[in-house]
């Protein structure tokens, strides 16, 4: 069975009110998605992007008074971050109800949540029943999906449906904040800045690493990673004088390498905007992924707003 890349949100909504799994799009990447409630669309998940089920799921919903249904408690610092971002690329870990199954939430007593914002997806969850739990659509710790073609790539074979919503304008995933007694807690760096959410609320600690029993999706140290051999670098030219018998791709922030020795280059933004390298970085680690390289070599991003951003995703598909 081929993956059908189709716009028709009536087929879509059917397939997930049958307990299946369905590719949408959102503003960060594309996800895969079912009904928070089905275990069974649950159990698939997890089974096609071959996840950890100690890796808890981020559930999707259509407007922010869904939220009573799913958690106990709002923050008075989540409800500013939730009026200020929402619908966009925040995701929010709060304390859950007991409606919302363990299995969705890696058996803690927390729901990570968003409202995404792009017109496809809110339509679509805004005439189901149900909130949809989608990581994104790919294998796990693999390189995530900004288009429709990315997901068929991986799901061919194993998904009834991809919704397609075009490119994804933000290109990275959803930054995820927590709370530990009240305070906010940056689990995971994202579309959304740093800067930004300090702005919003103030001071935010950072703890986006943990191997074991991660609060959130993304906490794990190799992730994003492309199956070609990859190495992040602040010179980038004398790593590749370094392997120059190498059949090399660079991934470049906003000016190409000087060189004949390069097989392939990508910039990411010849107009040295950082949110338009984030748009564009996964999509371009696809097609040097498809290239045959011996080596990516990526260069480090300006470390301050989306670079932090960047540099996390980048430093994670870098680990060995």
């Amino acid at each position: 069975m081929m993956s059908i890349i189709s716009t028709d949100i009536n087929k879509a909504i059917q397939i997930l009110n049958q307990d299946d799994l369905v590719a949408i799009p959102t503003e960060t990447v594309y996800g895969l998605a079912g009904n928070i409630y089905s275990e069974k669309a649950i159990k698939k998940i997890f089974e096609l992007k071959k996840r950890p089920y100690f890796n808890p799921l981020i559930v999707h919903v259509g407007s922010i008074q869904q939220l009573d249904l799913l958690v106990e408690e709002i923050p008075e610092k989540a409800k500013i971050l939730g009026n200020t971002f929402w619908p966009g690329p925040l995701t929010m870990v709060l304390k859950k109800k007991d409606s919302v199954p363990n299995r969705v939430t890696a058996g803690k007593n927390t729901v990570a949540i968003r409202i995404p914002n792009h017109p496809v997806v809110l339509q679509l969850l805004q005439s189901l029943d149900f909130p949809l739990a989608a990581p994104s659509a790919n294998l796990f710790g693999s390189i995530s999906p900004t288009n429709a073609n990315h997901v068929a790539t991986y799901f061919q074979n194993d998904l009834q449906m991809i919704l397609d919503g075009g490119n994804c304008q933000k290109g990275i995933e959803s930054t995820i904040i927590g709370f530990e007694n009240n305070e906010p807690i940056l689990y995971r760096l994202g579309s959304l800045s740093i800067e930004d959410i300090k702005n919003s609320i103030g001071k935010v600690q950072i703890k986006n690493n943990n191997e074991k029993s991660p609060d959130a999706p993304g906490m794990l140290s190799r992730h994003y990673a492309p199956k070609t051999p990859t190495l992040l670098e602040e010179d980038v030219a004398t790593l590749v004088n370094k392997n120059k018998e190498k059949k090399i791709g660079l991934l470049l922030f906003d000016k190409p390498l000087e060189t004949e020795i390069i097989y392939h280059q990508e910039i990411l933004s010849k107009n040295s905007d950082l949110k338009e390298a984030a748009a564009n970085l996964y999509a371009a680690l696809h097609r040097l992924d498809k290239m045959n390289l011996d080596i990516i070599i990526a260069q480090e991003f300006p470390n301050h707003s989306l670079g932090k951003s960047i540099n996390d995703r980048l430093t994670r598909a870098t680990k060995k």
